[in-house]
């Protein structure tokens, strides 16, 4: 039997310095705190759990004075500032491409931005993002004879001021290249007044997918976000459909490049290398190996998701007529699964 590894797999940099931190801050501290899993692979978070690490489920669970990392998901700006109120040592590993978009969300709402977020509502990224969008917003409309869109422009593109009508059109075409949007005004944190989200109502709202961005209502200025783990395809179907429920849409490209990279290396394993089915290694949790998966059995390759490397013995009749297997990870999957997971499948060739 014949493997071969995807290019791009395992832990990305958010996750990876995420997960390095917390071993670092337990070198100092007998606990360090995070508020949820800190990445979305229970056996990774066992591990650091033995060296100290506790899961609240929300911030009051935390006790003054404690150590807490805020992880790669990112929190509401609200729950920080409970956090530092109550003398908590608050170390922001929030990942930059969140980041980003956090800060997207709060200029772009400031700016009276209608915003629409594409992902999960119940992801702890969305429900983050969603803490930093500005409500009750007095600064008014711009003045429409200024209004454009700025993106850094993509590679073959010299234009990064792109006027009204173009950005909009362009994402009719499904293969559209957003770049990733520009926050010349810097990060806005600790410069606005933070107001509670309005989540699905109010000034913002969150779709998962084309028929629910159809049910958005019609406004004057839109702009899409995009969790950091959404495809781009359904990131450019869902911008061309928006620009039908509004005569000024801003398109943001917060997609990570490293799910990028993992979706683009799934595809050219799948495609290029004839493989008869893929082993995909990542936690039942993860957004990002969800959408490994999804990308996989598009293509109409089959595809067996082990959490954990005794699944691959558990399921041995998948093998069986399989000749050569392609093996993927997600994001937040570490390297001492992967390489365990490997070990088993190629013992199941001495089998």
């Amino acid at each position: 039997m014949k493997i071969i590894m995807a290019e791009h797999a395992g832990f990305c940099f958010g996750v990876k310095r995420a997960v390095n931190a917390i071993s670092e801050a337990l070198k100092n501290n007998p606990e360090v705190w995070t508020i949820g899993l800190p990445i979305h692979n229970p056996q990774e978070v066992s591990r650091l759990e033995a060296l100290g690490l506790r899961v609240a489920e929300d911030e009051s669970e935390i006790p003054s004075g404690a150590k807490v990392l805020i992880r790669a998901h990112g929190e509401p700006l609200s729950v920080i500032e409970k956090l530092k109120a109550r003398n908590i040592d608050v170390e922001d590993m929030t990942c930059p491409f969140v980041k980003k978009a956090q800060d997207m969300a709060a200029r772009l709402s400031r700016e009276n931005y209608y915003i629409v977020l594409l992902g999960d509502k119940n992801h702890p990224e969305i429900k983050g993002i969603l803490g930093h969008i500005v409500c009750d917003n007095n600064s008014g409309n711009q003045d429409e004879n200024t209004k454009n869109y700025h993106a850094v422009p993509s590679a073959g593109n010299n234009s990064a001021d792109i006027e009204h009508n173009v950005f909009a059109e362009a994402a009719h075409d499904a293969n559209a290249n957003f770049s990733h949007c520009d926050d010349s005004s810097g990060s806005v944190e600790g410069n606005i007044s933070v107001k509670k989200a309005q989540g699905s109502h109010g000034n913002s709202e969150v779709v998962a997918n084309e028929e629910e961005a159809e049910k958005v209502s019609r406004h004057t200025r839109i702009a899409l976000i995009s969790q950091t783990t959404q495809r781009e395809e359904r990131l450019s179907k869902v911008a061309g459909i928006l620009t039908r429920k509004t005569s000024e849409l801003h398109v943001c490209n917060t997609i990570c490049k490293a799910t990028a990279e993992r979706q683009e290396a799934v595809r050219e394993l799948v495609r290029n290398h004839n493989v008869d089915g893929v082993v995909l290694i990542g936690g039942r949790a993860s957004a990002n190996t969800a959408k490994l998966r999804d990308i996989i059995q598009a293509e109409g390759v089959s595809v067996l998701w082990v959490e954990e490397e005794k699944e691959i013995t558990e399921n041995i009749n998948w093998f069986s007529d399989k000749k050569t297997i392609g093996i993927a990870a997600g994001a937040s999957t570490p390297e001492w699964l992967i390489d365990r997971a490997k070990i088993n499948i190629a013992e199941l060739q001495g089998s």
